[in-house]
């Protein structure tokens, strides 16, 4: 029997019942009729319940998704998903590059600068001339495929342990003297009665763990960052949330997503337009799902991360609402921002970029800077993921975007963007692996500039392929994929507005 994942409304109902409790909606009542009628709690692991349910809770369960859908809200006001408000809620929104600016003169405070009661305004001045401040240098063809690699390599340490609890990726790292992690995860001298109670990601193990690795095996990790170098190359940095949408349908096979893009995909077919797609009937729409379609906005949009939150936020709301769309928003400007840095020591003020372009009175926010502070407090990063599974598992399923965008901002920041660390680490930390390593795997590579400052071990076995399911790309090699990447930067024009 086919049991379809991520779609069946008897499973959505316990996600959409949790994700109600996080956003500040109140669902006790409907929580108490769905538990009164026999219903079920979410799947704990896997997509979708053993067996299905009656027609009759079925039914319940679709009556009570819209219910739900229907609740006030009351962190609307502060976890806003209409850019505009996002913007008007960051004091700190990035300035365009001088490349995108007027850098020439200077100006006054524009209106908006209100006088303080201790400092008033000062009467307005004609522009001054003032030295142009220089571009940031673009990344180099070389700088890109160090980016695509890293993400590739930490999303490959991350595959074979996906939903394994904490305590499983610890101790099968330890059982092979790979504790703290070092290196890909291997089988070899692993006890069967371990392997038995914490088995390796089903799909993962034939083709990600140490003696098996032969390229970069298919995951959806990397088939977004490749969709979205299809949705620049046909539309430019103007393109739409609806040219997002058409693309998936044209070149993303709907067996390949999962999670809020798998809802979204369904309800695209059933003519549900975005951004609505976004929101009906989908409880993962704060999962990790826009993070990782984050990182093409910001290797495109270099020492421009308000231009790459803009472009990611136009991606995300296909798919997501709130913290969802801000942990793409957040990734995208953190690595715009890397893009242009000057080695792994500027890790920190990417991370504080990162934070600019997100609510900072936002859950996602908060966890971003309680996380970065543990990092800086703890130096045994055992210590810092302790307190984070503290904070966030009781509450959080383990694919949400709130604990992984936080788990990634502690492994990058305690390993001061070095590569190795911060990878091991975010892999080390659980939760969802392979997109946590992929995204650090990213960022600590375009820190570090080039693929020879990756170590062999990490990028060997790679051979330069991917596999794929999109489009042309499969065997594609990374160095391919970084000139076209670095063809598709050069060609754009700088703060290209959006169609309408």
């Amino acid at each position: 029997m086919l049991r379809l994942t991520w779609v069946q409304p008897e499973d959505l109902i316990g996600h959409e019942l949790r994700q109600a409790a996080l956003d500040g909606r109140e669902p006790s009542r409907i929580a108490a009729r769905w538990r009164a009628a026999g219903g079920h709690e979410a799947p704990l692991r896997a997509g979708a319940s053993p067996e299905p349910a009656s027609r009759y809770l079925r039914t319940l369960a679709e009556d009570l998704l819209d219910e739900l859908a229907d609740l006030p809200s009351r962190l609307a006001d502060r976890e806003p998903t209409d850019l505009a408000r996002i913007r008007a809620s960051c004091p700190s929104w990035p300035a365009p590059p001088p490349s995108a600016a007027e850098p020439t003169t200077s100006r006054p405070a524009p209106p908006s600068a209100a006088p303080t009661a201790s400092r008033p305004a000062p009467p307005p001045t004609a522009p001054t001339a003032s030295r142009p401040t220089p571009p940031p240098a673009a990344p180099t063809a070389a700088r890109y495929e160090a980016a695509w690699l890293g993400r590739a390599v930490g999303c490959l340490l991350g595959k074979p342990v996906e939903k394994l609890p904490l305590e499983g990726i610890r101790r099968l790292a330890a059982a092979t003297g790979n504790r703290p992690l070092n290196s890909y995860f291997t089988a070899e001298g692993v006890p069967q009665e371990l392997l038995a109670a914490h088995p390796w990601n089903r799909r993962s193990a034939s083709t990600s763990l140490a003696e098996n690795i032969d390229g970069m095996p298919e995951d959806d990790d990397l088939n977004y960052p490749l969709l979205d170098l299809l949705l620049l190359q046909r539309h430019g940095r103007a393109f739409t949330t609806t040219d997002v949408a058409r693309l998936w349908l044209d070149e993303l096979p709907a067996g390949r997503t999962f999670t809020a893009e798998r809802v979204a995909y369904r309800n695209l077919l059933l003519g549900i337009e975005p951004p609505h797609t976004a929101r009906h009937r989908n409880p993962f729409r704060e999962w990790i799902g826009a993070l990782i379609r984050a990182d093409v906005h910001g290797w495109t949009n270099p020492g421009d991360p308000a231009a790459a939150a803009e472009q990611a936020h136009r991606d995300a709301t296909l798919t997501h609402t709130a913290n969802g769309v801000y942990a793409a928003m957040f990734t995208a400007a953190v690595v715009a921002q890397a893009a242009v840095a000057a080695g792994p020591h500027d890790i920190h003020s990417c991370l504080r970029t990162g934070l600019t372009v997100i609510p900072p009175k936002s859950r996602l926010a908060e966890a971003v800077r309680h996380a970065v502070q543990l990092a800086g407090l703890h130096e045994d990063f055992d210590t810092v993921v302790d307190e984070l599974h503290a904070t966030h598992a009781h509450t959080h399923h383990w694919v949400h975007a709130v604990p992984n965008t936080a788990l990634i901002a502690a492994a990058l920041t305690h390993a001061n963007g070095d590569f190795t660390g911060s990878i091991c680490r975010a892999v080390s930390g659980g939760w969802d692996t392979d997109s946590g390593g992929a995204t650090a795997g990213s960022v600590a590579a375009l820190l570090a500039g080039t693929p020879a400052a990756l170590p062999d071990r990490w990028t060997t076995p790679l051979k330069n392929r991917l596999a794929t399911s999109v489009a042309d790309f499969n065997g594609t090699g990374f160095d391919a994929l970084a000139r076209l990447t670095h063809d598709l930067t050069q060609q754009h024009t700088p703060r290209e507005a959006p169609r309408p």
